[in-house]
């Protein structure tokens, strides 16, 4: 049995929010405890590209943070190129950085150009392109997705506008972080509790921000810390008893709503995606052929429009293992199930790489393709696994069989398009 005290890395939410917030404040922030994955250095690089200047310091007590040190610019600080030849923007497969940074160049001047990877092209993007047009700003796209013009008009005190949350909480946390430089009225309207959760936390940093610069600490990412609250699940145990694993300074600010993940071990006959977990929600779904009972999961029509269609991928490759998995409607009911290790497709979504890598340490065999994918939000994860003072698991290169270790798994970045 494990007995560990894990670290997991700053909160992307929060880390792309602050950075945004700090690049608004005319003056010096210090980011401490900042996440430095593929996701922020995106953000980061564009910030540099809009001219806020950005400084990268070690973190002490976590390799995959950074203290970041913010000179922000304010509105009048961003400057954009013509329509023949707009500042071009990557902001590879980030939702965050995609849609904070699509708000936060309307405010500057001249002519932006956002793209990113393919299925950054595919994610929804409509209900932010028209409340950006509802307070009079001029966006470009054929098809109210990525690739996309958004033409600079400075702040528009007075201005108002309407945005629907249904798709993506991101749509109003992306105008309510420029709302008080730009000078903007936003109305949210949702009917879907887990994405208000999101809009909440919005709000919350937009409160407390230190508004003239200052100091400001990230904490530790709730669903990254899923996947080692997990290893207390019932079914999860060792043959020789139960783990203890607990995640070391876990986040109590009611911020993150996966923060609350550890008091749905053992799992309930029933969780939803709009009321209960966020992202984690996918951590419980693999967990659930080990939890001795079915279990169904709702509402997860949003995990549809993220980094890969994830409904349709946790039923595939969970069917893979062995599990019963039945998908009706966005609801997944999953028996108890002898499972087996399989060949793993991860669709580059970090999240079913952390997932299935978790499964892997109670059922041998599980050979998942393309883990680098999690240098998204957690470059050092499977390191994480692998420390022997930590969850101590032992991870091999499939193809020979080779014993990887200390930095040989850790998932490199890149940032470039």
């Amino acid at each position: 049995p494990v007995r560990a005290v894990v670290t997991v890395p700053g909160s992307k939410s929060i880390t792309n929010r602050a950075l945004v917030l700090a690049a608004l404040t005319p003056a010096e922030t210090v980011l401490e405890g900042a996440l430095w994955s593929e996701d922020t250095r995106v953000m980061v690089e564009a910030l540099r590209r809009l001219g806020v200047e950005v400084r990268v310091g070690p973190d002490p007590a976590e390799t995959a943070n950074r203290t970041l040190t913010v000179r922000g610019t304010g509105p009048e600080g961003l400057c954009g190129g013509t329509a023949e030849a707009p500042l071009e923007l990557f902001v590879g497969n980030a939702g965050t950085a995609a849609r904070f940074l699509t708000a936060l160049v309307a405010l500057g001047r001249g002519v932006f150009r956002l793209a990113g990877v393919e299925r950054m092209h595919q994610r929804p993007q409509a209900e932010l392109f028209a409340a950006l047009r509802e307070l009079g700003y001029r966006v470009e796209s054929p098809n109210d997705r990525l690739p996309a013009l958004v033409h600079g008009g400075g702040p528009r005190p007075g201005a108002a506008c309407r945005v629907r949350v249904t798709a993506s909480s991101q749509f109003a946390s992306a105008l309510l972080l420029a709302a008080r430089a730009g000078g903007w009225r936003v109305e949210v309207e949702s009917d879907n509790a887990d994405e208000l959760a999101y809009v909440r936390m919005t709000g919350e940093l937009v409160r407390v921000f230190p508004a003239g610069g200052g100091v400001f600490r990230v904490e530790p990412d709730a669903s990254s810390g899923s996947y080692f609250w997990a290893l207390n699940a019932p079914g999860m145990e060792s043959p020789a008893g139960p783990h203890r694993v607990r995640v070391a300074h876990w986040p109590e600010s009611g911020w993150q709503p996966d923060a609350v993940f550890p008091r749905y071990l053992p799992l309930p006959e029933v969780v939803s995606r709009r009321s209960d977990l966020a992202d984690s929600i996918m951590t419980a779904i693999v967990l659930a052929p080990l939890a001795g009972r079915p279990v169904r999961f709702t509402d997860l029509g949003r995990l549809r429009v993220q980094e890969c269609e994830r409904v349709a991928a946790l039923r595939t490759e969970l069917t893979r293992c062995g599990a019963q998995v039945r998908e009706v409607g966005d609801t997944l009911e999953i028996e108890p199930s002898e499972l087996h290790g399989a060949e793993i497709r991860t669709y580059n979504d970090h999240r079913m790489a952390m997932c299935f890598a978790i499964l892997g340490l109670k059922v041998p065999g599980m050979r998942l393709h393309n883990p680098a994918c999690v240098k998204k939000t957690f470059p050092n994860f499977f390191e994480k696994l692998a420390a022997p003072d930590g969850i101590g698991a032992v991870i091999r290169d499939a193809r020979t069989g080779r014993r990887l270790e200390g930095a040989a798994l850790r998932a490199e970045e890149d940032v470039a398009p």
